[in-house]
């Protein structure tokens, strides 16, 4: 079994061909696929999935590129969304994103912080993204974590083993997208092969970022099987038991799903 950890089935062409796209995961062994909230407008796409399909798990959030749209959202505002269904299991995604910088930083850090207190309050799963901002990332987790502990996920983790490192000593699972596959990550490969391998998740973050062979093709949720042969290998371990070990990580994380 495999849980793909991060997708985002509400974007196009997955949107609208939804049913093939889930049946083609299910086929090829992705029992469960995490949707993930980036903006407001569109978490109620993401809570008629969760309702219609039993293997779709939702979370939600606001992106650090929406940050500036979303000013008025609060942590309580995050609280009211996540209590409207039982398959919303996580917080985000949120974060800092200061390589892009579609959004002012102070807005994205004031994002980031709501986030972290709603994940605080509800101790959900705060799924983070973080690109050119290992810094500041690190040093606003490390001070809210001292207020109260909470649940970590890096997700699409392309960071410097410095940084990785730095937040497994905070508690954080990692989650490796196909963007491990590539051939000029090769650093981020040897990192992923020196993390251990009980704070390993695995995710398409799809429709990006599809694995090698299929580099370069919208991905879905199916593709994740690449990442995992992948990993696998520079792990040697075989298929099955990193896939167990990735989902028993999961598990750990986002608790049983039923």
């Amino acid at each position: 079994m495999i849980i793909d950890s991060h997708c985002h089935l509400t974007y196009e062409p997955m949107s609208k061909a939804l049913n093939e796209t889930i049946k083609r995961a299910n086929k090829d062994g992705v029992k469960y696929m995490l949707t993930i909230s980036t903006e407001d407008k569109s978490f109620d796409k993401i809570i008629k999935i969760v309702k219609e399909y039993d293997s779709v798990y939702g979370t939600y959030g606001i992106h650090p590129h929406e940050a500036k749209l979303h000013q008025n959202i609060k942590s309580r505002d995050i609280i009211n969304k996540v209590n409207q269904n039982k398959k919303i299991i996580g917080i985000g995604e949120t974060g800092l994103d200061f390589y892009y910088n579609h959004s002012e930083k102070k807005d994205q850090i004031n994002s980031f912080e709501e986030h972290i207190a709603a994940a605080q309050e509800k101790n959900l799963p705060l799924i983070i993204h973080t690109r050119s901002a290992e810094k500041d990332t690190y040093e606003i987790l490390e001070k809210c974590l001292k207020r109260k502990n909470i649940k970590i996920l890096i997700h699409c983790f392309t960071g410097t083993r410095e940084f990785a490192f730095k937040l497994l000593d905070l508690g954080a699972y990692i989650s490796a997208s196909g963007v491990v596959t590539f051939n000029k990550s090769q650093d981020l490969a040897n990192t992923f092969k020196d993390i251990p391998n009980e704070r390993i998740l695995v995710e398409t973050d799809a429709p990006y970022l599809a694995p090698v062979p299929l580099r370069g093709k919208s991905n879905e949720p199916s593709y994740i099987i690449h990442t995992v042969k992948f990993l696998s290998k520079i792990k040697k371990l075989s298929f099955d038991d990193f896939s167990n070990i990735t989902t028993n990580n999961f598990f750990n994380l986002f608790g049983k799903l039923n």
